[in-house]
């Protein structure tokens, strides 16, 4: 290919204005001399080649919006005549490139400027990348046009050897906008110039072939939708040839229905309900979005299992038994189970199935601290009775819909949560879990806690209605197990609705009972283990619950069993143990690590919280059950603190209230007490509640309050191995309070001996297990002076001393 050069040559040339157009080097194009400029620039053009010699040379410069590029193009005038519509015209072919510069004068009424040709140089031969480049375009100018059908043009693009002049040839593009072709104007190197064609073409194909399959996809959906009613015409007609053809009756898809809906074994009122809409659907047309809705309404309708019921399994004793292999603990739940099943037996011995339409089912709440089996409780529970299992979680449901379904008018309409579980079920008394009732939320799509209060009632479920369906569906069979970590959080008129079971979480003894039928053979399968090959000593399964576990629940004790099954099974695939092996308490510190919860009798006593004085031992209950809670108090120095009390520890109003009274009642009864109150008025009281990131409220606390003050101005210890709960007065009596069992379960985990009640509460020791009782020694008191006594150990510092 030979190379491309033009000297630069000074120029002085009429400019001929383009309006909104554009002419490169190479092209001919017709221009019409009615424009005032344009027929000015060739008179003046023509006239300078009177003078001289050769043909009329003009500079085309692009303008836009009134301002003119700094490029144009040097053109000559190869015609003058007149164009195809008959007005006067002249047919001009670009040459080159020239760059404008200062104005001048010249004959004629056009505009003169001083301008000089653009060199365009190439090395001979061309570059392996150049020579690529000029294949693309040229590759795809020809599959441009021959979508066109311009197959006269594609060779003459072939046979352009030039790289400007390629570039060049693509201002005859239609599809390129005025700015893209100035663009190319002003690029006045060659390779820059073909590369820029070259991306504009690929894009306007990548765009051409978009547009192509749009367009194909619409073609074809209509063609689809068109075919499609012609099928179903041809469908219809062959059908009512064969019909006439057997002399049989005219039927339909709402014929159909109808027969399905006379067949099914339904209620009366939903029997009618269910065959007006299927007059809807044969008054409706096929083309009818109200078709489809009826058709989907039908369907769910027909699925329910309006009439069918599962046999309850009346042998008591056994679904006990069923119980008690699946669950370790738990009576309380075990026991209400048990009578439910004993009062069903007796009304369908005595054909009280049905009494006012309602049939005998039950609504529980059962609420304790995560990982006691409130979850898979409910799955025991259909199991001993005999009834098909179903799990609704509700744990951030928001919408009142999900419960009661939502209205037919809006698209894609379901019906609500209960029914589904209930079409899930395949029966109209199933045991269905609601599970994490505690965690559901209202916004403005409504509040699915007021939606239950229908579902929970056994008053008013019998005639429960969804949104969706809107006939009554009869609930009062179907027994509900409603699951919550917090009570609190549960609304109070949808709390009242259901009979209300605590778990409050097991005993060492019980856990250790689970850890070694449940969990263990569990997390043997699950680490690919035999039953033999690892052995778990009782005294090691204790030392897990104890020391490596504080809950109330076992989650926190099956994950240290996998991980420790799994460090067994890793180190016999690297050749480290032998198996059987048997672990031993000793053996867990090396497979699993340290103890995380060693009890503070088992601490070195100068290690211990209570090693100070103004450090007391609480009892609390949390979200995940009971827990022990320390209370420290000081005193601030009078030169340096001011009087008054600090509270910190994230605390409640009921707390901060809690401690003003403690601290009243100490300076008015300090020398009752024998304790120096004197220098309170001119010392500022601090009382801090170590874990200060998680928020603490309620009245319990007051008593470890007064008792941690009282430790602090009197010197006296507070024993290690006593923890004390109460609600404190003004008059130092000691107060009632709630979650005893929780509470005395918290404190035996903990290591605690000794635990003050008020006096009060010592009805609710029935529900503490008694091996717990055994192990524990149980204070109640009705005073505060009472725990001092008990709480305090004896006078080892002077009290002027730690004053």
């Amino acid at each position: 290919m030979a190379s491309e050069s033009m000297a630069s040559v000074p120029l002085t040339l009429p400019v001929l204005p383009l309006d909104d157009e554009v002419v490169l080097p190479g092209m001919v194009v017709p221009l019409d001399l009615s424009d005032n400029d344009v027929r000015a620039a060739v008179e003046a053009a023509q006239a300078a080649a009177r003078a001289g010699a050769g043909k009329p040379r003009v500079l085309l410069v692009p303008r836009i919006d009134g301002t003119y590029a700094g490029t144009g193009v040097l053109g000559i005038v190869e015609q003058v005549g007149r164009l195809s519509d008959g007005d006067p015209g002249a047919l001009i072919r670009g040459l080159g490139r020239v760059r404008i510069g200062a104005g001048t004068t010249g004959p004629g009424a056009a505009l003169w400027v001083e301008g000089s040709t653009v060199e365009e140089t190439l090395p001979d031969p061309l570059p392996g990348s150049v020579t690529e480049l000029v294949k693309e375009y040229k590759a795809l100018a020809t599959s441009w046009l021959k979508k066109r059908g311009a197959w006269q043009v594609v060779d003459r693009v072939q046979q352009i050897d030039g790289v400007g002049s390629l570039a060049d040839n693509s201002g005859y593009s239609p599809f390129l906008s005025v700015e893209q072709k100035v663009e190319l104007l002003e690029t006045a190197d060659p390779v820059a110039r073909l590369k820029l064609a070259t991306a504009q073409l690929r894009e306007h194909l990548a765009e051409q072939d978009v547009a192509e399959t749009i367009a194909k996809d619409v073609q074809e959906g209509v063609d689809k939708q068109q075919r499609e009613f012609l099928l179903r015409r041809q469908l219809e007609a062959v059908r009512k040839e064969l019909r006439d053809l057997n002399g049989e009756a005219e039927g339909d898809e709402s014929d159909d229905y109808r027969a399905r809906v006379e067949a099914a074994d339904l209620p009366e009122k939903v029997r009618e309900a269910a065959l007006k809409e299927v007059e809807k659907l044969e008054r409706s047309s096929d083309q009818s979005p109200e078709g489809s809705w009826i058709r989907t309404w039908l369907d769910t309708v027909l699925e329910l299992p309006w009439n069918e019921r599962t046999e309850d399994r009346y042998d008591i004793r056994g679904a006990r038994a069923v119980l008690d292999a699946e669950h370790a603990g738990l009576d309380d739940v075990k026991e209400r189970i048990t009578e439910y099943l004993a009062v069903r037996k007796r009304r369908s011995d005595r054909g009280l199935g049905v009494v006012g339409g309602r049939r005998g089912g039950a609504v529980l709440a059962l609420v304790g601290p995560p990982g006691v089996g409130k979850t898979s409780l409910g799955e025991s529970v259909a199991h001993a009775m005999g009834r098909k299992f179903v799990r609704v979680a509700l744990g951030g449901v928001r919408d009142e819909a999900e419960i009661r379904g939502h209205r037919r008018t809006y698209v894609g309409a379901l019906p609500g949560r209960i029914v589904r579980a209930v079409k899930e079920a395949g029966s109209m008394n199933p045991v269905v879990l609601l599970d994490e009732i505690d965690k559901v939320g209202s916004d403005f799509r409504g509040d699915p806690a007021a939606a239950l209060l229908e579902v929970l009632d056994p008053a008013q479920n019998h005639t429960f209605r969804d949104h969706y369906l809107e006939v009554e569906l009869d609930l009062s069979d179907v027994v509900f197990l409603a699951t919550a970590n917090v009570l609190e959080a549960i609304p109070e008129a949808l709390l009242d609705r259901m009979e209300l079971v605590r778990l409050d979480g097991y005993t060492e003894d019980e856990k250790v009972v689970i850890a070694r039928d449940h969990l263990l053979p569990r997390q043997l399968e699950r680490a690919g283990l035999e039953a033999g090959e690892v052995v778990l000593e009782e005294s090691a399964l204790r030392k897990l619950a104890g020391e490596y576990t504080r809950e109330a629940g076992v989650r926190t004790l099956e994950r240290a069993i996998a991980r420790l099954l799994r460090k067994v099974a890793a180190q016999h695939e690297l050749g480290d143990r032998e198996l059987p092996f048997t672990v031993t308490p000793k053996d867990l510190r090396e497979l699993i690590g340290r103890p995380h919860h060693v009890p503070e009798s088992a601490q070195d006593p100068a290690e211990r919280r209570t090693a100070v004085p103004g450090v007391a031992t609480g009892l609390a209950v949390t979200g995940a059950g009971g827990d022990v809670l320390f209370v420290e108090a000081s005193l601030a120095d009078p030169e340096t603190g001011a009087a008054g009390l600090t509270l910190t520890g994230q605390l409640g109003d009921v707390m901060k209230e809690s401690a003003q009274i403690a601290l009243s009642f100490l300076r008015s009864h300090g020398a009752e007490l024998e304790l120096p109150v004197t220098g309170l008025k001119d010392r500022g009281v601090h009382i801090h509640f170590p874990a200060g990131a998680v928020p603490k409220d309620g009245p319990s606390a007051g008593v470890t309050m007064t008792t941690a003050l009282a430790s602090l101005l009197s010197g006296r210890l507070v024993r290690t191995d006593v923890a004390m709960t109460g609600e404190v007065s003004l008059t130092g009596r000691v107060l009632p309070i709630g979650g005893v069992k929780q509470k005395l379960l918290a404190a035996h985990r903990a290591g605690i001996t000794t635990v003050v009640i008020p006096k009060r509460n010592e009805a609710d020791l029935d529900d503490v297990p008694a091996e717990i009782l055994e192990k524990l020694e149980v204070h109640p008191v009705t005073d505060v002076r009472q725990v001092l006594e008990i709480a305090l150990a004896p006078a080892v510092v002077p009290v002027d001393v730690a004053a």
